[in-house]
């Protein structure tokens, strides 16, 4: 096992546990769809979520908590597999794989035992408010984009030195 794969799921289980530990309090501490003022622009506001991003598929008949679990299993397998198959030069890549797996993961666990996803974080500007989401969902999109950076990278790199030939 390398050190890559070790530290990733060491980062995907910290994730989990953070993601879980918001949601608790979140869950325990906030009213239904109250919001709680923080600053400007941001609100603590607790919401539930059936569907996925964007609250996508959020007024199906239930077959959505299976499919959006499936999926996130399936996901998360397949990027373990490719974060074991990373060499000690890829930690910047474990760690965008790594994230996404603690993502996947934290929403997964709500959908099993909630059959929605708790969301709390509410930002907001002139009237608009962005979906709400939470911990697991911020580690999801910071590690897609971060895996699209390297694979960019990754790429113009190839390019380059084809270029060169």
């Amino acid at each position: 096992m390398t050190t890559v794969f070790r530290n990733g799921l060491l980062i995907a289980l910290i994730v989990i546990v953070f993601d879980q530990l918001t949601k608790l309090w979140a869950a325990s501490s906030l009213g239904y769809a109250s919001p709680v003022p923080i600053f400007p622009s941001f609100n603590l506001t607790l919401l539930h979520n059936p569907g996925a991003a964007f609250s996508f598929l959020g007024d199906a008949d239930g077959w959505q908590r299976w499919f959006f679990l499936a999926l996130a299993l399936g996901v998360s397998t397949w990027l373990a597999l490719w974060l074991r198959k990373l060499g000690e030069g890829e930690r910047w890549m474990g760690l965008s794989l790594a994230l996404l797996i603690g993502g996947a993961l934290g929403n997964a666990i709500d959908r099993v035992y909630l059959g929605y996803v708790i969301d709390f974080i509410d930002l907001y500007c002139c009237g608009y408010h962005w979906p709400a989401f939470n911990v697991a969902d911020s580690a999801i999109s910071v590690g897609a984009v971060w895996l699209f950076v390297l694979m960019w990278n990754q790429d113009k790199d190839v390019r380059k030195q084809e270029a060169e030939k």
